[in-house]
């Protein structure tokens, strides 16, 4: 595969400031145990708990945020 590989930066759950979700917007400090978090075009996501839940089948699936 030719994808790009991200670097360690892009993967550190503990990067400083304020995780914002990728959906709607909500922010939190650090990433929240209950977020979810997914790695789409070697990008680093977060979902709050009510963008996760609106669209577990997607999630589910595999499918990549802008599909949902």
């Amino acid at each position: 595969m030719d994808q790009k590989t991200p670097d360690a930066a892009q993967l550190d759950p503990d990067q400083p400031g304020p995780i914002t979700c990728a959906r709607c917007g909500t922010t939190a400090d650090g990433p929240p145990p209950t977020w979810i978090c997914s790695v789409e075009n070697g990008t680093r996501r977060y979902f709050c708990d009510d963008c996760a839940r609106a669209n577990i089948r997607a999630i589910e699936g595999r499918l990549d945020s802008s599909w949902w």
